[in-house]
């Protein structure tokens, strides 16, 4: 210990009673006057590593039940790398087997054509209502905002029969379109709020200064606050995809046609009458968090900044 702490130390637990010797000398021993000190560090440490652990082993559970032969899927063994380990189901999932070809190709097209497209329509919506909500005045602002974010207060399963008359109404039932109506209805209140938290954080002299040098609402938008808010939206496009690219409950009461399923409704054939296809559902599950874990590496370097900037009111 260096001096100062040492002298410290010795003049607390001089002025201290007998008692509280031990509980001083263990306070010593975590505290330093610059950082932490190398106790404290450890145990820090080992707390992230078991976090990691507990979080990452029902993923590792999976591609062990991935792995499996089909005569071993309810074996009690808890290693890793199970014996006589096969990539048989994922060579089924990808290129099938005689007289049966596979769907899972067109699961996940429809997956992306849907989420891509609910991503960039809500992003496009969200951003130009939090630019309205955050820089206009107008009667009914306060109670607009008050009413997106109470939509947020209801489970999703509650908007079921809302959300099955309006697109049966509009005759969208399996169609693309009415499935990208009703994701984007769940998912642009979350992202109006954030945003306007963020767009509330941006001086407004850059666009006064670009507004009296002639440039339109539309180019003040585009050419100054995009580029300042590209954190921002960027999560906002990340909450989108996820919200979506996970769905079932919705997609499951539009899209009824086996051609249009998208990744959870194709999963669902896997349960049979009688059985369970574990060995292909568990590679399904590992190959379909594929472009979801690369847009989410992609899209880390803005995710604390657009999560924690708009949050805070200058």
């Amino acid at each position: 210990m260096k001096r100062e702490e040492f002298s410290l130390s010795a003049v607390e637990v001089a002025a201290a009673p007998a008692r509280a010797w031990p509980r001083l000398r263990v306070r010593a021993l975590f505290r330093r006057p610059r950082g932490d000190s190398p106790i404290k560090r450890l145990f820090i440490h080992m707390a992230l590593w078991m976090a990691c652990l507990i979080a990452v082993y029902p993923v590792l559970r999976v591609v062990t039940i991935s792995l499996r032969p089909a005569n071993k899927l309810l074996t009690t063994s808890l290693a890793i790398i199970p014996e006589d380990a096969t990539l048989a189901n994922y060579i089924e999932l990808l290129v099938g087997r005689p007289g049966r070809p596979t769907e899972f190709y067109l699961w996940i097209w429809n997956s992306l054509l849907i989420t891509v497209t609910t991503a960039t329509v809500g992003l496009l919506l969200s951003a130009t209502a939090a630019y309205a909500f955050s820089r206009f005045r107008f009667p009914g602002r306060d109670a607009g905002l008050i009413f997106l974010l109470s939509t947020q207060m209801f489970p999703a399963a509650m908007l079921l029969l809302p959300l099955f008359i309006m697109i049966a109404r509009l005759n969208l039932i399996n169609s693309y379109l009415g499935i990208v109506i009703a994701y984007s209805v769940t998912a642009v209140p979350f992202s109006i709020w954030m945003l306007k938290g963020y767009y509330d954080t941006i001086p407004r002299d850059l666009e006064e200064a670009a507004l009296i040098d002639g440039a339109s609402r539309l180019g003040v938008l585009w050419h100054i606050i995009r580029p300042l808010s590209t954190p921002a939206l960027a999560i906002a496009f990340l909450f989108n995809f996820m919200s979506s690219w996970n769905e079932y409950i919705v997609a499951r009461i539009i899209l009824n046609k086996r051609e249009m399923y998208t990744w959870p409704l194709g999963l669902w054939t896997f349960t049979e009458q009688y059985t369970v296809l574990w060995g292909k559902f568990a590679a399904a599950s590992i190959l379909v968090a594929v472009p979801v874990t690369l847009l989410f590496l992609y899209s880390s370097r803005w995710l604390l900044s657009g999560l924690t900037l708009g949050g805070v009111k200058e």
